[in-house]
């Protein structure tokens, strides 16, 4: 079973992270990512 966790936070700061390891930061990128982008990116790490 795959579980989520919402972790609030603040400062423009939206990171997502699998089992530890950052797929997404907006810190570095400087936007939000695509909804598509997070879900292949979590998909691969969890297959």
């Amino acid at each position: 079973m795959t579980a989520f966790e919402l972790v609030p936070s603040g400062g423009g700061c939206f990171e997502v992270a699998v089992d530890g390891e950052t797929i997404w930061s907006k810190l570095e990128t400087g936007e939000f990512p695509d909804d598509r982008v997070v879900l292949d990116r979590v998909r691969e790490r969890v297959s």
